[in-house]
């Protein structure tokens, strides 16, 4: 009985997808990948310890993102995972206009609009999905990557690279 119960549970729980929501979730994991591997490597580049932190961080949040679409692709609804935090305290470390900043300045700026480019195709995504449950999942990713936006747009205002 345990086994048919579970059985009848998965079905329940698995979605039917559009061709466009298939479609539209390739799109937003190649998405994810491309800021998996750009915050990896950013990491690695960043000259100041809290900036390699942070984009060490973003990077792990889009590696769920990844994993959450491919669970959506497979027909499942996913919980929302956890993410990011909501707020992030960052100390002052480049006064003066130095080549490390202006390195990681420039590291902040294509994350920063790689951020807005990404928020703004879930925005779009989310109107084209008919289920309601994956519509808020897709949501709740927007809010977070709205947040690596804000994250790393406080890094640059502390920092003196935001005008």
């Amino acid at each position: 009985m345990s086994f048919f119960v579970n059985i009848l549970h998965s079905e329940v729980i698995r979605m039917q997808l559009t061709q466009k929501e298939t479609s539209l979730l390739k799109d937003l994991k190649e998405q994810e990948k491309l800021c998996v591997e750009k915050y990896t490597k950013y990491a690695a580049s960043a000259n100041d310890a809290q900036l390699k932190k942070l984009f060490t961080q973003v990077a792990q949040v889009e590696q769920q993102h990844y994993d959450t679409l491919t669970q959506m692709e497979q027909g499942n609804v996913p919980q929302p995972g956890g993410g990011s935090q909501s707020q992030a305290s960052f100390s002052t470390l480049y006064a003066a206009d130095t080549s490390e900043k202006q390195a990681d300045r420039y590291l902040c700026s294509d994350a920063l609009s790689a951020e807005k480019h990404v928020s703004h195709l879930y925005d779009t995504c989310i109107f084209e999905f008919k289920d309601e449950k994956l519509r808020n999942i897709l949501n709740h990713i927007q809010k977070e990557e709205q947040n690596h936006g804000k994250m790393i747009y406080d890094y640059m205002s502390v920092n003196g690279m935001y005008s």
